[in-house]
């Protein structure tokens, strides 16, 4: 029980596709029930494993489509705590719809959001760094924690660190989208930044209060939502009020306008963590060099003048002749051929597909 934070709710957004590991990834199987590192657990049950010892309250929501598949993945989540929307309206709507029901069934607690589909391995290092958040949250900030970069990513929003707060905790100066190249590499050679990993730890009267002066009619929607959720008018009033929610992202509705406020705080996390969504990042976490990497697949993998071959899925042996850092990827659905520097282009992938397809 060490790892114990009082009065914590988790909550996990699991929503996205994962465009960009298709085929893999598809509409009705999500990134995040995948087992991408061939571990035997998926990304949601590894999510799962690392937060249970924070609380005993875990929250997760997911679109409609996905829920059967979330509750039989990760069981010791009850089924009334497994929150469900009817189609994606962004992270705001998601994360505040968990607020709004956390305080009306316990009350005002702290929360503590965690995607459902980044790899941590220390988790003991993770706990350890949202307790330190929880405790900045206890003084009324929004806090994020923010990942200590090891290369000039294009890939990740930054975070620019003020001065000291409490304990780990520091102000946040502002929040910068994902730069280029050079603009990153300056924020590097300058100091003071961490990555943006979407991780959020608050009061939920707090970031509710906050929804209230800069979203009011979101605010109002999901308390309303919250209100029905566990009622017989639940369905009336999911079906009648969500489609009306602002669709806007956690970042943009409070982040942004309350670290401009300096209500926004954030813990420099040591431990490491990746965000795999694309198969060049799935291939350098795999160890992909010399020699060709295989996941989930029990068949042979050959090359002729090759270095680097990532090959996924599939039952038959698969050659890569004279094509370095290959991506080859079969599931039930379709084939993927394709480079690793080629990897942000993936998302387009199924697109091009005749619609008969």
């Amino acid at each position: 029980m060490s790892d114990f934070v009082q009065d914590f709710v988790t909550v996990i957004p699991a929503g996205g596709v994962g465009s960009r590991l298709w085929p893999l990834s598809q509409p009705h199987r999500p990134k995040f029930l995948l087992d991408l590192l061939g571990t035997g657990r998926t990304l949601i049950q590894d999510t799962v494993d690392r937060v249970l010892p924070l609380s005993e309250r875990v929250v997760i929501v997911t679109g409609e489509r996905h829920a059967a598949g979330v509750g039989a993945q990760v069981p010791e989540v009850p089924e009334a705590n497994l929150v469900t929307e009817p189609s994606p309206r962004d992270s705001m709507a998601a994360i505040a719809l968990a607020a709004a029901l956390i305080e009306e069934r316990w009350g005002p607690q702290i929360m503590g959001s965690f995607a459902a589909d980044h790899i941590i391995p220390d988790s003991a290092a993770f706990r350890e760094t949202v307790a330190q958040a929880a405790a900045a949250a206890r003084l009324g900030k929004v806090v994020t924690i923010g990942i200590t970069p090891t290369e000039p990513s294009t890939a990740f929003g930054y975070i620019e660190m003020g001065d000291e707060l409490d304990g780990a905790a520091r102000h946040v100066t502002a929040f910068t989208e994902k730069p280029d190249a050079d603009t990153a590499a300056g924020m590097l050679a300058r100091g003071g930044f961490v990555w943006n990993a979407g991780m959020f730890v608050m009061r939920t009267d707090v970031l509710l209060g906050h929804l209230d002066r800069l979203q009011p009619a979101l605010a109002g929607g999901v308390r309303e939502i919250a209100a029905a959720w566990d009622s017989e008018a639940r369905a009336e009033v999911l079906a009648r009020v969500w489609p009306t929610l602002t669709k806007i992202a956690i970042d943009h509705a409070i982040a942004e306008p309350v670290a401009a406020e300096g209500g926004v705080a954030v813990v420099p996390a040591s431990f490491e963590w990746h965000d795999v969504g694309d198969f060049d990042s799935l291939g350098e976490l795999s160890g992909a060099g010399g020699e060709p990497v295989a996941i989930g697949r029990a068949a042979a993998v050959g090359t002729v003048g090759a270095r680097g071959a990532i090959v996924v899925g599939g039952t038959k042996p698969v050659v890569v002749v004279g094509v370095d850092d290959a991506v080859v990827v079969e599931s039930d659905e379709a084939i993927l051929v394709t480079v690793r520097s080629a990897a942000q282009r993936v998302k387009d992938a199924a697109g091009s597909l005749p619609s008969t397809m």
